[in-house]
């Protein structure tokens, strides 16, 4: 049972007690409200109403004012229908799924496969339509189910894009269906009187707020994670201009384990709680909505923000909205809420003061299934032990867990192998060949998948029956750069089951986590230009490594273990031992093999030489160009430096320049300076810049929309008419773009690219 009903409690029995004066000749008016005791008044409810299978059933089925869960839904529907254009990806669904094109693809079953790419956007618009059923109250069960349906397919359609929210988003949408959230504020209840304003069981209330204390609970639960109070899971957080008020009183370093770890945990862990009570909710609202607000701004996460946000309101007092809408102008009342107090009967509850309304066997399902649901929730995030095949460095399939931000992943190298079988040759294929996602990297059943997406389509290019081998190099939260899968098994071939262990998957070298003290010493002794990467093996494994030519300085010097260094082009072979170094050479491959008998740990330290040069030519050239403007320079320029003349609004001199490096230089003074311009922009130019950006990424979405209908109602058109379309439909906003920088040679790349 929900405390927050618990004040709640009150409420519905005052909608009781209302209900009872207009009806009196059904139920005898109680001359007396009786007192209330301590438990009631502070969990809604009395302690003989968990005294038997009968008052509990009762309890669920209490009348309660429909109002806020009336807003609730409309809220949620509207938000949906912008997330369809935006993280389901309405505005580029051609470009997500492809039509066509060789993709490997991730559903959650094999057998699950996107339908043609017109029929595709069908499936969007009844997704469309069931989220503004939802939103509008109009035939409310077919706009539910028309949206959970095309929603859960789009879900399990691609493991990749799977996040908390995004399953959260389908857990609502479900309760939501056997909910009556249509019974205020509807369209529904504007053509049928009979449920407009009518009482909802508690039950509704009880499931919704229960879902959202398990997303606050578990998550803090999860947060208990040793990475996570020790400050490694989000130390980068730290940095973003939202925690600069803190970093004013604390360091960074502080900021990162007590603000944004430590602060995560704690509110996670008492946000439910404080929503649930009276006295704490007001402080509560504060704490999270800060909290979302904040989230909105550090990730991109879609409308998940402003959904928490809507869901606090479903701890307050039921009839909040006619408390709140009632203060609005007399002349707006036609378009708004119900104000009026007091909700009329429904057959959905259980009324203890009408004789004859007692218990009936849907009454009896609607509690069953609250109990059983929250079990279920409840046991959801700790069910790896079942699915263990799904089972990484971290549990499970991410999304039904709520480990939520607890673990980051930083990818250092990855390598993927084919062999020939009939002819034995070998080849590399680009990380990423016939995908558009980068999950896959991390989760055993998706390389898996990869992999046997790649064993079809590699025939193509006559490549009979390959073998496919991944070496990928994974540090998560911070730890040493380590393989997560055996580079040395044949993945198309290997064993991989749901309900089974990965055999393939490499251990996590926890027992090394210590050293990221020492990486926090090492790093800081550094200068700006010089770049490290830290990395451990197993023995018996190595490591092939090419240096760019832009790393100069590149040594490799060992922590812990063994090493046996090779130089390939010079074909000879070092030993090193624990503080030794070497140097390796630039533009050259080396091997370095883990000799030892416990996993080897060592470091790259490098130096970019090219991007070093980049930047001390810069350095010149803002030197030159500030002589130039304060009028100091004596000297007349050379032919090739005039264009650092111009001004600084003048995007011609760039064109106009000879050098490269001045070239280079010109476009990165211009990109910064609109950068700058956005980032001291006003809040209404922020305003409008982003709801031009989203009207043009709606627009398209629509656009395509409509052309997929077309399509499916009277064919293709001709193929020049299409491509006029589509151009039409991927009209951008007038803006003057920023240039990018030229990355291809001067770029800070790490050794083992």
């Amino acid at each position: 049972m929900e405390a927050g009903d618990a004040t709640a409690g009150a409420f519905v029995r005052r909608d009781g007690d209302d209900q009872t004066a207009k009806d009196q000749h059904k139920a005898p008016k109680r001359e007396q409200t009786p007192t209330r005791s301590k438990m009631e008044q502070i969990f809604g409810f009395k302690k003989e109403d968990l005294t038997s299978w009968h008052s509990f059933v009762s309890l669920l089925n209490r009348p309660t004012d429909p109002a806020s869960l009336g807003i609730f839904r409309c809220l949620f529907g509207l938000l949906m229908v912008i997330d369809i254009t935006q993280e389901r990806g309405l505005s580029n669904l051609d470009y997500k799924y492809l039509d066509g094109a060789p993709v490997c693809r991730f559903p959650l079953f094999n057998f699950l496969q996107p339908l043609p790419l017109d029929w595709m956007y069908l499936v969007y618009v009844v997704m469309f339509l069931g989220a503004s059923g939802i939103m509008l109250g109009c035939f409310y069960r077919l706009s539910c189910l028309m949206f959970l349906s095309t929603y859960w397919y789009i879900f399990f359609l691609d493991k990749t894009t799977w996040n908390n929210h995004s399953y959260l988003y389908g857990l609502i949408g479900f309760q939501l269906t056997l909910m009556d959230g249509n019974r205020y504020w509807s369209i529904d209840g504007l053509r049928r009187p009979s449920i407009r304003n009518a009482h909802v069981p508690l039950w509704n209330y009880t499931l919704l707020r229960a879902q959202i204390f398990i997303v606050y609970f578990i998550a803090g639960v999860k947060k208990l994670d040793a990475d996570w109070v020790e400050g490694y899971s989000m130390s980068y957080l730290a940095h973003h201009w939202l925690f600069d008020p803190f970093k004013l009183i604390l360091p960074v370093e502080l900021v990162s384990l007590l603000v944004v770890h430590g602060g995560g945990l704690i509110l996670d862990l008492t946000a439910g709680y404080l929503l649930f009570f009276d006295v704490t909710r007001p402080y509560a609202f504060f704490f999270v909505s800060y909290f979302h607000c904040m989230n909105s701004q550090l990730f991109s996460i879609g409308m998940f923000p402003y959904t928490m946000l809507a869901t606090s309101p479903l701890f307050c007092y039921p009839d909040w909205p006619r408390n709140f809408f009632a203060h609005f102008p007399s002349f707006l009342r036609a378009v708004l809420p119900l104000t009026s107090p007091g909700s009329q009967p429904s057959p959905s509850c259980v009324y203890e003061e009408i004789q004859g309304s007692g218990t009936q066997l849907k009454h009896k399902l609607g509690a069953i299934f609250t109990v059983l649901y929250l079990m279920e929730q409840f046991f959801m995030p700790y069910s790896h032990f079942i699915t263990q095949g799904y089972n990484n460095w971290t549990n499970g399939l991410y999304g039904y867990s709520w480990d939520m931000m607890v673990h980051s992943r930083s990818h250092q190298h990855v390598k993927i192998t084919y062999k020939d079988r009939k002819t034995g040759e070998t080849g590399y294929l680009n990380p990423g060949v016939f995908t558009q996602s980068r999950r896959w990297k991390d989760h055993g059943d998706m390389l898996k998948q990869y992999a046997t997406c790649l064993h079809q389509y590699l025939p193509r290019y006559n490549i009979s029956d390959p073998e496919i081998y991944f070496d990928i190099w994974v540090s998560i939260n911070e730890r040493f750069q380590q393989r997560i899968f055996d580079p040395r098994v044949d993945i198309v071939r290997a064993e991989w089951s749901p309900f089974k262990p990965n055999k393939w998957l490499m251990p996590l070298l926890v027992d090394l986590s210590p050293w990221r003290t020492k990486f926090q010493e090492i790093e800081g002794s550094l200068d700006n230009q010089t770049e490290i990467v830290f990395i451990a093996d197993f023995p018996g494994l190595h490591l092939e490594n090419f240096v760019s030519e832009d790393l100069g300085n590149t040594s490799i010097q060992v922590l812990q273990g063994q090493v046996n260094v090779e130089i390939v082009e010079e074909k000879k072979n070092y030993t090193l031992q624990p503080g030794e170094q070497i140097k390796v050479p630039a533009g050259a491959y080396h091997k370095v093999y883990t000799v030892s008998e416990d996993p080897s740990c060592y470091m790259y330290v490098y130096v970019n030489t090219t991007e070093a040069a980049l930047q001390k030519n810069f350095t010149k050239l803002y030197e030159i160009q500030e002589r130039v403007r304060n009028g100091t320079e004596t000297e007349p320029l050379p032919p090739e430096l005039q264009p650092l003349m111009a001004a600084d609004d003048d995007e011609g001199s760039e064109v106009n320049a000879t050098d490269p490096i001045v070239r280079l230089f010109l476009k990165r003074q211009r990109r910064m300076k609109e950068v700058k311009k956005r980032r001291e922009a006003g809040v209404l130019e922020r305003l409008q810049r982003f709801a031009v950006k989203k009207y043009y990424t709606i627009r398209r979405g629509i656009l395509m929309t409509a052309i997929a209908m077309r399509n499916l109602a009277v064919g293709l058109p001709p193929l020049e008419q299409l491509t006029r379309e589509v151009a039409y439909a991927n009209m951008k906003e007038p803006q003057a773009e920023a240039s990018q920088d030229e990355r291809s040679s001067h770029v800070k790349k790490p050794p083992n690219y």
